[in-house]
C-alpha cells in the first residue's frame, strides 16, 4: 500500500509526501507581477505545514495575460530575485515548489492587462470574459516564446519544476476548445490543429529548461459549456502529453466558471474528478495528480491505493488550513474543515484567504 504521507519519487521530483498544493491565485504581487514579501511568507508557511509539493500560481507570462489584481507575473529577468526568495523560503522549510505559468487570453482583465484581451477567436462577452481581439498568426510565435522564457526564469529562480496551465478556460484551454477557437487556419479546426499551440508551448518550454527539469501540466479535460472541449477530446489531449515532454498531469475541468464546486459537505461529494482520472489512466502512463473536492484523508488514501492518482491536489482546504498535512501526520485531523463556500475566490480584490470564522 502507498502511504499518503510517505516520501515519493516521481516525475523527476523527490517529495516528502503525496500531497500537492494546487496552484491558487494568491494575489500578493505588485501591479507588474513582482511578488511582495508576503508571498514568500505565505509559501513558507505552507511548506512548514507539511505539504509535499507547492504549485505557485497562476503566474502571467506577459502583461496582456494578466487576469486579476495582485496576480504574480514572471515576464522580466529582474523579477527573478523576488521569486528566488519564495523558492528559498519553501526549501528552508523542507518543501518543494513549482511555478504555474499562464496567459489568461480572453479571461484577462482589461483593467489590469493594458487593454482589450487577445484570444484565438474574437467572441462576444460573457459573464466572466470581455470581448477579445483575435490573435494574428504572426503574433503566435511571440506568445509561445513568452511561456518558454517564463519557464527559463522559473528554473533560474531555483524552483523545482514548472507547470503549464492548460485548464480553466485560459489561453491554452481556449486554443483547445472548439467553442473558444473558431479559427480557420492551421491553429483551429480539428483537435490536432487546436492542440498545436499546446504542443509548441511544451516544446519551447522543454528547450529552455533542458531534458532533466520537471515540466508539469494542469489539464482541463472538459469545458462544462455547450460546444466546448468534450471529455473525449480532453482524453485525446491527455494521450498526447508524454510525447510532447510532459512529466506529470494534474487533472481538472471547467472553462472559467464551474471548476470549483460548492457544497462539498460529505465524502460522497468529494473527489469529483476521480472518475475522469480512471479514464486518463487508460490513455497515458504519466503520473497523475487529481484536484476537485478532496477533503477526507480516507478518500485520498483510497485514490492512491486503487491506483487512480499518484498525488492528491488540494487548494481551498490549504487556504483554510495551511498545516492540514501536518495535522494528518500527527493524527489531529481526518478531514479538512473547508466548507467549499468559495468565498476565498470571490473576493478578487483582496489577497486570497479563508473568510469563514
Amino acid at each position: 500500500m502507498v502511504d499518503l504521507l510517505q516520501p515519493v519519487e516521481m516525475a523527476r521530483l523527490s517529495l516528502r509526501n503525496h500531497l500537492l498544493r494546487s496552484a491558487t491565485a494568491e494575489r500578493l504581487s505588485e501591479p507588474d507581477g513582482t511578488p511582495m514579501p508576503e508571498l514568500a511568507d505565505s509559501m513558507g508557511a505552507l511548506a512548514r505545514g507539511g505539504v509535499g509539493l507547492i504549485v505557485l500560481g497562476h503566474t502571467f507570462v506577459r502583461p496582456d495575460g494578466k487576469a486579476s489584481r495582485g496576480m504574480a507575473g514572471l515576464w522580466r529577468d529582474d523579477q527573478i530575485p523576488a521569486f528566488s526568495r519564495i523558492a528559498r523560503a519553501v526549501h528552508e522549510a523542507g518543501g518543494a515548489i513549482a511555478v504555474q505559468i499562464n496567459h489568461a487570453g480572453r479571461q484577462a482583465n482589461p483593467e489590469y492587462c493594458g487593454g482589450q484581451p487577445i484570444a484565438p477567436s474574437g467572441l462576444d462577452a460573457t459573464e466572466w470574459t470581455p470581448v477579445a481581439r483575435e490573435i494574428r498568426v504572426q503574433e503566435i510565435p511571440g506568445l509561445i516564446c513568452s511561456y518558454a522564457q517564463a519557464a527559463r526564469r522559473v528554473k533560474e529562480a531555483g524552483f523545482d519544476a514548472v507547470q503549464i496551465h492548460a485548464a480553466h478556460g485560459y489561453l491554452i484551454g481556449q486554443f483547445l476548445s472548439p467553442h473558444a477557437n473558431r479559427r480557420q487556419d492551421a491553429w483551429g479546426g480539428p483537435l490536432e490543429a487546436r492542440a498545436e499551440f499546446l504542443r509548441q508551448v511544451a516544446g519551447a518550454v522543454r528547450a529552455q529548461v533542458g531534458a532533466d527539469y520537471p515540466v508539469l501540466i494542469k489539464l482541463g479535460l472538459a469545458d462544462f459549456i455547450e460546444g466546448g472541449l468534450s471529455l473525449e477530446d480532453g482524453l485525446q489531449v491527455a494521450g498526447m502529453l508524454e510525447s510532447i515532454g510532459i512529466d506529470l498531469v494534474e487533472i481538472s475541468g471547467g472553462a472559467g466558471a464551474g471548476n470549483s464546486r460548492e457544497r462539498v459537505r460529505d465524502i460522497e461529494d468529494e473527489g469529483y474528478f476521480l472518475p475522469w482520472a480512471r479514464e486518463v489512466r487508460r490513455v497515458t502512463s504519466l503520473p497523475l495528480a487529481v484536484v476537485g473536492g478532496m477533503r477526507s484523508r480516507s478518500l485520498m488514501q483510497r485514490a492512491l491505493d486503487e491506483g487512480v492518482s499518484d498525488l492528491i491536489s488540494l487548494s481551498r482546504p490549504l487556504i483554510r488550513e495551511p498545516d492540514l498535512p501536518r495535522k494528518f501526520a500527527e493524527g489531529r485531523s481526518e478531514r479538512a474543515t473547508c466548507i467549499s463556500c468559495n468565498l476565498c475566490s470571490k473576493n478578487s480584490h483582496e489577497p486570497t484567504r479563508c473568510w469563514v470564522a
